[in-house]
């Protein structure tokens, strides 16, 4: 399938979660990362959820960050040159939503891409190649190629990976890994 249509099939497919279910997902999908050797990093990059997309709720992650107590890192994005500016997440930081409802960090302690040692993707579908579709922007497509390359790059997804998404790019980032509730995908790596 090409990616408009895989973007409009997961959105419907995500829509029709209660928000009962993206709260059990969101947990399941936690527990599983608790399974791969990633935790001995220092700074993990995440998104802050949409809930009114119902994205991963990433609440549970974020716990089990703070209680490992690693450095968490948070984006505020650009639609002007679709970058993102990466913060520290403190105990001081002013969590507002964008008018894509996106909760971005107002400010903060700047830090750079090239210091994230794990980033958790969001995406709407993926394929069994580690290739991702996202909403169409291309922040972290962007993103991702100014991490070093041993940055791990780890999908969440409430959803199983499709075969193969058809319109793939050469500047387009694959995953490392994906999570799911059920299942762990391993692309290019031995997590």
């Amino acid at each position: 399938m090409k990616k408009a249509t895989l973007r409009a099939t997961y959105k419907q497919k995500r829509n029709a979660l209660t928000l009962d279910d993206v709260d059990d997902l969101s947990l399941q999908i936690a527990n599983a990362l608790l399974q791969l050797d990633i935790w001995g990093k220092s700074f993990y990059h995440i998104f802050l959820s949409i809930e009114e997309q119902k994205e991963i709720n990433t609440d549970f992650i974020l716990n089990i960050l703070s209680g490992k107590d690693k450095n968490i890192v948070i984006s505020k994005s650009d639609f002007n040159t679709y970058e993102m500016t990466h913060f520290l997440l403190t105990d001081a930081t002013v969590i507002k939503k964008n008018h894509y409802n996106i909760p971005e960090p107002v400010d903060g302690i700047a830090i750079p891409s090239e210091k994230i040692d794990v980033v958790f993707v969001p995406l709407l579908a993926f394929d069994k190649q580690g290739h991702r579709v996202g909403y169409g922007k291309g922040f972290y497509d962007k993103f991702l190629s100014q991490c070093n390359p041993e940055t791990l790059k780890i999908g969440l997804s409430f959803f199983e990976a499709e075969t193969q998404i058809e319109d793939t790019y050469e500047s387009d980032v694959t995953l490392d890994c994906c999570v799911t509730p059920k299942t762990i995908y391993r692309f290019n790596c031995s997590l």
